[in-house]
């Protein structure tokens, strides 16, 4: 299917539909931080990281979409599905490595420093996802994607 002539921005499912996804999966993140650790942590809804991966929902429920309304064969879903692949590689290996070596800068400050009040803050080491995590982003992002889609 292509676009409707004439169909504006707030009419496009391939752009909403991940968007929602993402938010569904930030959504499961907080109520899963709230219950688990029993206090209300907004924070939880723009920070990286975390199970699953909204990075990983949001670009494979755009490929899913694309695919469904532009066709496997189109263009526009080799894009989205290169787009996905760089995504949760990234999220998987870079970030996951940033924040390893985040962990670990931590702990030599605290090492130095130890007794001796220090001005810096400490760095976020939670940046990005292990393997789980990108493939359960990527099967919540699909499921809704394709029950959007060929369902409703």
């Amino acid at each position: 299917m292509t676009a409707i002539a004439g169909a504006g921005i707030w009419d496009n499912l391939t752009l909403w539909i991940p968007m929602a996804a993402g938010l569904l999966v930030q959504l499961i993140k907080f109520i899963t931080t709230w219950v688990c650790q029993r206090h209300v942590d907004f924070r939880v809804l723009v920070q990286p990281g975390g199970m699953p991966s909204a990075h990983s929902a949001v670009v494979t429920a755009l490929a899913t979409a694309v695919g469904i309304r532009e066709g496997t064969a189109s263009t526009a879903f080799a894009l989205a599905c290169i787009l996905a692949s760089i995504v949760m590689y990234d999220a998987a290996g870079i970030r996951r490595a940033a924040g390893r070596q985040a962990r670990i800068l931590n702990r030599i400050v605290e090492d130095l420093y130890q007794g001796h009040p220090i001005a810096e803050e400490r760095l976020r080491e939670l940046l990005g996802h292990t393997p789980f995590e990108v493939i359960a982003g990527a099967a919540v992002g699909f499921a809704f994607s394709w029950a959007w889609l060929m369902l409703i």
